[in-house]
């Protein structure tokens, strides 16, 4: 099962034009350095139909059907690439969302609440395929910025739930209650916040026989490899937020000495699997668009697997799409992971 996440930086780029206008010249070979075109369903032809396709930061209100209506027709829309030589028409997919709600944190301008959100893009023929009785969308209670989507895919025996993340990025601006608005600490508060909540969901879930894969953009580059030229090391709550995400996530670090926060749940145990499958080759995701290309980046996109997960010899490859023709329209680029799940 192939899995890929992306970072788009708003879904604006794929939808601006008529949506057929996508279609009509599929970038099957573009020319170095050509940026291909924002299209969605080429994008899912050109990497051999996904099983899953997961979107971060969409920025699409709550409120926006007409937007969210669109995604679905770009994903589904027929045309040139649904035919390359010998392939066949492309499958149908399904788009689920979780977009935000939280009017004290998630303005975007003209308090349009048009920030953060993700997608999950998700072949509608995954039951025929595989080895699952069912295929559920859900989100968690404590989220409302549209951070977190959960895909669970189930059978006898096999119970696996991939997590969308877009994980908050830390800074000094204020979080503000949901409920009324009111100052309750800094956006720094809130990552460490999101790490605990997340962990424990990871926690109930494994404890509840789910394999677990994690995939998205994490707003955390895990140690000195994954920065170029260096790891950001400033401010001093920038360093902090790195090593509770490492007690919390990849059982490294945790001690009172290195100064990540503690508190009374065990780190969750994971596996970060490009590190583990590649070693310590460097590879990169963030690619900030208003610098040279390669002269600064960062690898902040990425999947977590469960170690018991990673155990059990499912996770069969991951790799990063790393070019400025993949990054596209957005600033990051896109990653994926291949599952071994059983076959009809």
């Amino acid at each position: 099962m192939h899995v890929f996440s992306w970072n788009i930086n708003g879904i604006t780029p794929f939808l601006q034009n008529s949506i057929t206008s996508y279609f009509e010249r599929p970038c099957q070979n573009p020319p170095k350095g050509g940026i291909p075109p924002s299209s969605l369903r080429d994008f899912l032809r050109r990497h051999d139909w996904p099983s899953v396709l997961f979107l971060q930061e969409v920025k699409i209100a709550f409120a926006d059907i007409k937007t969210q209506d669109a995604v679905r027709s770009a994903v589904n829309a027929s045309g040139p690439s649904d035919s390359p030589p010998k392939a066949g028409k492309g499958p149908k997919y399904d788009v689920y969302f979780t977009l935000p709600n939280d009017r004290h944190n998630a303005r975007g301008p003209g308090g349009s609440g048009k920030v953060y959100g993700v997608a999950s893009i998700v072949r509608s023929d995954l039951l025929s395929r595989f080895e699952f009785e069912s295929v559920r969308s859900r989100t968690v209670d404590w989220d409302s910025e549209g951070r977190i989507q959960i895909i669970e895919l189930a059978s006898a025996p096999v119970k696996l739930a991939l997590f969308n993340i877009y994980a908050v990025n830390g800074t000094e601006n204020a979080y503000r209650s949901p409920v009324n608005g009111a100052v309750s600490g800094t956006r720094h508060d809130r990552k460490l916040a999101f790490h605990r909540l997340l962990r424990n969901e990871c926690v109930q879930l494994g404890s509840n026989g789910w394999d677990i894969v994690l995939a998205g953009d994490f707003n955390v580059a895990p140690d000195e490899r994954d920065g170029w030229p260096k790891l950001r090391v400033f401010p001093k709550q920038h360093v902090l937020n790195r090593a509770d995400f490492l007690q919390k996530f990849l059982d490294r670090g945790g001690s009172d000495n290195d100064g990540a926060p503690q508190d009374d749940c065990k780190g969750w145990k994971g596996v970060d699997v490009w590190r583990e499958v590649h070693g310590e080759q460097r590879g990169y995701t963030y690619y900030p668009r208003n610098m040279t290309w390669g002269s600064s980046c960062d690898r902040v996109d990425y999947a977590i697997v469960g170690r018991k997960t990673w155990e059990k010899s499912i996770i069969k490859g991951c790799g990063i799409l790393e070019s400025e023709v993949e990054r596209g329209p957005s600033d990051h680029c896109p990653i994926w992971v291949d599952i071994e799940v059983p076959l009809k």
